[in-house]
């Protein structure tokens, strides 16, 4: 059965991947009881679920995204305790929000995405009030991932594109960069800690072709193809990537290290 791309990026990336870092991130962002949340760059709403018994029946949740499949998805899976949660479509250099209008706000695995960093980064700051705060992941360095960087390697030489086509989910890996960003957009007390998880991704004989199928949700190389062209691709790119996808299999699942880089900024 075929499922579309954000569908598959529910079922396979947010489940695995996605939800086990939630955890991690409102771990460092402590929200609190009756506090104004937004999930920038929801995606389909792991943080936003998550936060949501949290900040409770007296806290809001905003659930935004520019991909209205993934909000879609998103508003499909069960509803949280706590918070009801508002799924709306926006474009995070330019939020369709009053200034002065969260407590905190959340960016797992978004930021990188973003077609204006610096635009996205001072919209962050501008709907925080004074003693708001901000909690942002992004994936440490490629090299520190060999089975993504086995795919996308291999992606980027079949498609004769600059590996930088495809692996845009890395291309924010600096912490240097990443102070550097979220000082001039006016935040002043800025700790970027890293942190690791393990992570068993089920299936690994489909790794592939849903870790394709999860990308064409955000990554403009994979989405603008059709899905004869999407399947050619998998094919080719499995064959040529089968040994190192093998080397990290633990029985019935892939088992492997991701690193990221969290800013907790105020």
């Amino acid at each position: 059965m075929e499922f579309r791309a954000a569908e598959v990026y529910e079922r396979y990336l947010s489940r695995a991947i996605a939800d086990p870092w939630t955890r991690v991130l409102l771990e460092l962002a402590s929200p609190q009881p009756g506090e104004r949340v937004l999930d920038l760059a929801c995606g389909t709403g792991s943080v936003a679920r998550q936060v949501a018994p949290t900040v409770g029946v007296s806290g809001q949740v905003v659930a935004l995204d520019i991909n209205a499949e993934m909000l879609e998805v998103g508003r499909a899976q069960p509803a949280p305790a706590g918070a009801s949660i508002l799924w709306q479509e926006g474009n995070a250099i330019r939020l369709e929000l009053p200034a002065d209008a969260f407590d905190l706000v959340l960016c797992q695995q978004g930021l990188q995405f973003f077609s204006d960093r610096e635009l996205s980064t001072r919209e962050m700051r501008r709907v925080l009030p004074s003693g708001g705060s901000a909690v942002i992941s992004v994936w440490q360095s490629l090299n520190q991932h060999p089975v993504y960087e086995a795919l996308f390697t291999v992606t980027a030489r079949l498609l004769e594109v600059p590996i930088t086509a495809v692996d845009v989910a890395f291309s924010l890996s600096s912490p240097d960069e990443l102070y550097t960003l979220l000082h001039e957009a006016g935040f002043q007390s800025i700790d970027i800690t890293p942190r690791s998880l393990s992570i068993r991704l089920p299936e690994p004989e489909r790794f592939v072709q849903l870790s394709i199928e999860g990308a064409a949700t955000s990554v403009p190389a994979f989405a603008s193809m059709d899905g004869t062209e999407r399947l050619i691709l998998v094919d080719e790119v499995r064959a040529k990537t089968h040994d190192i996808v093998e080397r990290f299999r633990d029985g019935r699942f892939l088992a492997f290290s991701m690193t990221t880089n969290i800013a907790i900024v105020r």
